[in-house]
């Protein structure tokens, strides 16, 4: 059975990377499925001081390294989006947005996502004022008076970051004092730039087409208070009042608590057999990189155990994929743009492309312009199925993906793709080239059915884990459908987009020019919903 691993993860952030680094070192063939960017949640953390052994790094050097630990021992790796679970008999299988696998074992590793507060304005000015996110969205609020909601170490950390943007940030605690350690507590208490108001909870957020004021009150006094930028500026309001678990898949199936944590043993064994989980997605007290490593150790020394005993039951014995003889790398892995490791990913999907593409450049003479160029010049010299074209120097910077035969695919990227848009970027290049990446039924169907002109902007920052999602559903959807187009723009540079549309948190989708304008991350069934 080809597509058989030992233990299928959903999830790649630390406790997923480091299950699939214990499970790869002892030889069962294991696959990490992440929909988005391995890594997780803590890739946007700038700054992790407090792992043991690591002096000072950022959440995504971190987790790189994990990822290339598990790769080096015969991990296999897919971005992929997991849609279903089917988890009675021996062999599992989870359905994906690339075909269904199979595996004696899962390890659900989803993590959490921020969860919201529920004050009046919220969900109204959500994109417009309301942010989850201070690195994809503090550059936003350069500046300006920001409320930070929320007394955990996310709040307290996330506080002193965006005084690097904000004119003054004021943290809004419902109790005394923080709840994480003293140490990132007192770095809060004591910035010069910060306001902590601590028994104080956020009552309304209002405004016109940007966030204007808020209203908050001591849950102690009962005094309330409203604050308005003197000089009619808007303000921002980051929300870090912790996570709801990301557990939808196993809704039903396993057994969750009150708040939609999946519980475990010790040995991190859900309710069903076969089904392992680690990491934020879990009841426990503590969710930190440690912790979440710790929970993936432990669940994969058990998986060790469960997959042994299910190749003496079955007789079945998953295949490590055999070790690619070495080659010498291209030249361009030495640019500023590739390395070894990126150009070995890239050649997989490359390999992969049913027809050539042509990436047409609209150039003009600043310099982001002549790094977008070296960049895609980069990218095509890895490949004859890319060729670099000039076009009219429109809407620098951009490159329009076009095909063999000079058509538009309807797919854009205004200016270099690069950070967390990498990936989305090669997806599309694959998706327009074909075969592209599996679509369920319901999902093409409703693409097709799709017979009015759609025009989709996408409004992104490089910085931002949240946005190539909705991004990667956008062109996936202009690849199948003629009537459809899907262009990306790196906001950072075209601020009157942001002017225009109000834009304060990404990523934001604009359809029609503004008939239609929505914030957050989206898949592609969401996205058709949104549509219509």
């Amino acid at each position: 059975m080809q597509n058989l691993y030992d233990v299928i993860i959903i999830g790649g952030g630390p406790a997923g990377l480091t299950a699939a680094l214990y499970l790869a070192r002892a030889k069962y063939r294991t696959v990490v499925l992440e929909k988005e960017k391995f890594g997780g949640q803590i890739t946007i953390t700038h700054e992790v001081v407090n792992y043991p052994g690591v002096a000072r790094t950022s959440g995504a050097e971190l987790t790189e390294t994990m990822r290339a630990q598990a790769e080096s021992f015969g991990a296999e790796f897919m971005l992929a989006e997991v849609e279903a679970l089917e988890l009675s008999g021996d062999i599992k299988t989870v359905k994906t947005s690339r075909g269904e696998l199979k595996a004696f074992g899962v390890l659900l590793a989803t993590g959490a996502h921020p969860r919201m507060v529920g004050f009046r304005g919220e969900a109204d000015f959500r994109g417009r004022g309301v942010a989850y996110c201070a690195t994809c969205d503090g550059e936003f609020f350069t500046g300006k008076e920001v409320f930070v909601v929320g007394g955990g170490f996310a709040a307290a950390e996330e506080a002193v970051f965006l005084t690097k943007y904000a004119r003054h940030v004021n943290i809004l605690i419902r109790k005394d004092n923080f709840s994480c350690a003293q140490s990132v507590a007192d770095a809060a208490w004591n910035h010069p730039k910060i306001t902590v108001l601590p028994n104080t909870e956020v009552e309304e957020v209002f405004g016109d087409d940007s966030l204007r004021a808020i209203r908050y009150r001591n849950n102690r006094t009962g005094e309330v208070n409203e604050y308005r930028d003197p000089q009619g500026d808007n303000i921002g309001v980051f929300v870090f009042a912790g996570y709801a678990p990301a557990t939808g898949l196993v809704k039903g199936i396993a057994e969750l608590n009150e708040h939609g944590y999946i519980v475990t043993d010790r040995s991190m064994k859900t309710s069903v057999e076969g089904l392992y989980a680690a990491g934020d997605v879990c009841v426990k007290a503590l969710r930190q990189v440690v912790t979440a490593v710790g929970d993936g150790a432990l669940a994969a020394t058990e998986l060790e155990k469960y997959a042994a005993a299910m190749h003496r039951k079955t007789g079945l014995h998953p295949r490590m994929p055999k070790a690619e003889p070495k080659q010498e790398a291209p030249a361009a892995q030495n640019s500023d743009f590739f390395d070894a490791n990126t150009v070995a990913q890239l050649n997989g999907v490359f390999s992969r492309m049913a027809n050539p593409l042509i990436l047409k450049l609209h150039l003009d003479d600043k310099p982001l312009s002549a790094e977008l160029k070296e960049y895609v010049e980069a990218l095509a010299a890895l490949t004859d199925k890319l060729s670099v074209e000039a076009g009219n120097g429109s809407d620098a910077p951009c490159v329009k993906i076009h095909r063999a035969d000079g058509s538009w695919t309807g797919m854009a990227f205004h200016g270099v793709p690069g950070g967390h848009e990498f990936t989305s970027f090669v997806l599309g290049l694959y998706n327009a080239a074909g075969p592209g990446q599996p679509l369920d039924e319901d999902v093409r169907s409703g693409i097709a059915g799709i017979h009015r002109k759609l025009d989709m902007k996408i409004l992104v920052t490089l910085s931002c884990s949240m946005c190539p999602e909705l991004v990667m559903a956008a062109q996936r959807m202009a690849a199948e459908n003629e009537n459809i187009t899907a262009e990306v723009y790196d906001v950072t540079h075209f601020p009157e987009l942001r002017e225009r549309y109000k834009v304060m948190s990404v990523p934001c989708l604009v359809v029609n020019d503004g008939e239609m304008v929505s914030f957050g991350k989206k898949n592609a069934k969401q996205l058709l919903e949104f549509l219509g």
